[in-house]
């Protein structure tokens, strides 16, 4: 997406906060200001690096698979953060940004914006929080449970290219004279497409569980550094 469209929505939606939560605010005109600025840009980017945390945990159920399967080498450019990606979690990340769009997804995230004014109220409060470690522990439970969801999603695939591995060294102890290293990456290969055509059809409701994870904690975030309005 090309920057000048992500500044003209980030300044739309801007717009729209303020027309809702803004017009009422007095401004102050010491110092405090330019701390409500510094503390307004580190809550929005804990929001979107929360989101886009537990989204990279479909890259890196792709990464999982990748190494089993045997497309470890063979990762492409990815546009968006400018390094490699593996090629079954850019299959998996464009199916899950699809059915994101599809289940309203970015409505909630605007949802989130919009009401983290109600959660998060103009004070410098926020800096309390970041002190007292409350913030960095979230954010530890947060790739903890990113890392988890990867190893949800891809724990079908992962154990049924181990359970591959384990028969394909059976038949180099029971029949020497098969080349296992020939016989194993095609193999391999076979068995984890044919798994992962087999997933297709869950993709649905293993995303929309995914869904909800982020939901939940981006609403936990907000708990964290605010409180839940009344």
């Amino acid at each position: 997406m090309p920057t000048s469209v992500k500044i003209g929505i980030s300044a739309f939606v801007t717009l729209s906060v303020y027309l809702i939560y803004g017009i009422d605010q007095t401004v102050p005109t010491d110092l405090s200001y330019v701390l409500l600025i510094i503390r307004e840009i580190l809550i929005g980017l804990l929001l979107g690096f929360v989101a886009y945390l537990l989204m990279t945990a479909v890259q890196t159920a792709g990464t999982f698979i990748d190494l089993q399967i045997g497309f470890g080498m063979a990762n492409v450019y990815d546009p968006m953060t400018g390094a490699s990606a593996p090629l079954t979690g850019n299959l998996k990340y464009a199916f899950a940004m699809l059915l994101f769009l599809t289940m309203n997804g970015h409505h909630y995230l605007l949802d989130a914006i919009v009401y983290s004014y109600r959660w998060v109220p103009l004070s410098n409060v926020f800096f309390l929080r970041l002190a007292d470690g409350s913030i960095a522990e979230f954010l530890i439970q947060t790739l903890g449970q990113s890392f988890m969801l990867a190893f949800q999603m891809s724990a079908p695939i992962v154990v049924a290219l181990f359970l591959t591995d384990v028969g394909l060294g059976f038949l180099a102890k029971t029949a020497p004279q098969f080349n296992v290293f020939a016989v194993g990456l095609p193999l391999k290969l076979l068995v984890g497409l044919a798994i992962l055509l087999l997933l297709v059809p869950s993709f649905s409701f293993v995303f929309s569980q995914l869904f909800e994870a982020i939901f939940r904690s981006m609403e936990k975030l907000l708990g964290t550094i605010g409180q839940r309005p009344g």
